[in-house]
Order: C-alpha cells, then sequence, then structure tokens
C-alpha cells in the first residue's frame, strides 16, 4: 500500500498481517482524492476517519496537510500500526481503539468531514448514516462520505447528496441538511 499525493506521496507501509481490515485500492482513493481536491482546502479542515482500519485514509488527508484528524478503529494491532506511521512521519493522528458506534453516541464535536469504511459485511452499515446524522457530527456543511458495495444503495436516503463508482468501490456523499433543504 502507499500514500497517492500530497507530502508523503509514494511512502508505502505494509499493514499488519491478517488485519481484519479492507484497505480502500489506489484506484478508489485517487478518485475520491480528485474530488476532494477541488473542494476543500485540506489544512482548514477537522476529519473523522470510523473504521479507520489500516489508517490509509488518514495517511491521505495528513500527506495533503490536514492538521486535525481523529481515527477511530477497534482492533489492537491496527492502533499500534496507525500509531507507528502517524510517529514516523510526524502526521497530526489522534487515533482512538474503541466501538465506532460506542463513539459516535460519545462523541461531542462536529467536523468537516467524515469518512466511514466500514466492513462490507457490517450488518448495521445501513445505519451509520443515520447514526452520524442524530448524533449531530457533521458541521453545517460538512460532508459523510461513506464507502461501500454495490450491495447497498443508498440513493433515496433524504441526507444523500452525490455517489461515485470506481469499480466495486462506492463513495456515497451525505450532508447534516435534508435532500430538499439543499435544492
Amino acid at each position: 500500500m502507499r500514500i497517492i499525493g500530497g507530502e508523503h506521496r509514494g511512502f508505502r507501509f505494509t499493514p499488519p498481517k491478517k488485519t481484519p481490515a479492507r484497505p480502500t485500492t489506489d484506484i478508489a482513493k485517487e478518485g475520491l482524492f480528485n474530488i476532494l481536491n477541488n473542494r476543500y482546502y485540506f489544512d482548514e479542515v477537522k476529519f473523522l476517519d470510523i473504521f479507520g482500519g489500516t489508517g490509509s485514509i488518514s495517511y491521505e488527508f495528513a500527506s495533503r496537510g490536514c492538521l486535525d484528524i481523529t481515527l477511530v478503529e477497534i482492533d489492537r494491532k491496527n492502533i499500534a500500526f496507525i500509531n507507528e506511521i502517524a510517529q514516523k512521519l510526524e502526521m497530526p493522528i489522534t487515533a482512538l481503539r474503541m466501538d465506532v458506534f460506542k463513539f459516535i453516541e460519545q462523541c461531542n464535536e462536529q467536523y468537516d468531514l467524515i469518512f466511514a469504511g466500514p466492513p462490507y459485511p457490517l450488518k448495521t452499515l445501513a445505519t451509520i448514516p443515520d447514526k452520524v446524522l442524530e448524533h449531530n457530527l457533521l458541521k453545517e456543511e460538512g460532508r459523510l462520505i461513506m464507502e461501500h458495495n454495490p450491495n447497498h444503495n443508498f440513493d433515496e436516503h433524504p441526507h444523500f447528496v452525490e455517489k461515485r463508482n470506481y469499480g466495486t468501490t462506492i463513495f456515497s456523499f451525505f450532508s447534516q441538511a435534508k435532500r430538499e433543504e439543499t435544492e
């Protein structure tokens, strides 16, 4: 795996063996960051990465200058790995080892961007947008980006904004405002 853009572009890393994470492919990351590069100044973004996995998405944000990154991941080996890479590259990542749903319930912060890359077979995957929005984790103009596969479709969700497909990887974007409020 590698960081595809920014200050640490080209840095290669090898996640822990037998990690339960499913890292986002480079092609999908490139597509996502092509969109985000045109919409955000990363140094002004407060970013939350839930289901952080190996930290790949957070590394991309840090490499592009994001200074406020919180990552939530439950796997002990992945958290140790993320902390090791963040320290080595001097990245401003606060990695929390805890259940994502407990974090959402307890969090009293708001974020400009939230990335959720849950395991695709997670039975409660479809509830993630509602949980994030119910607990008011997005700033008024913020966006939630959900990574999922074609087995899930959020097009009719009242907070759905857009989606982008990269093979079997789909990114659905959600806003705090309901669709009719943004039209």
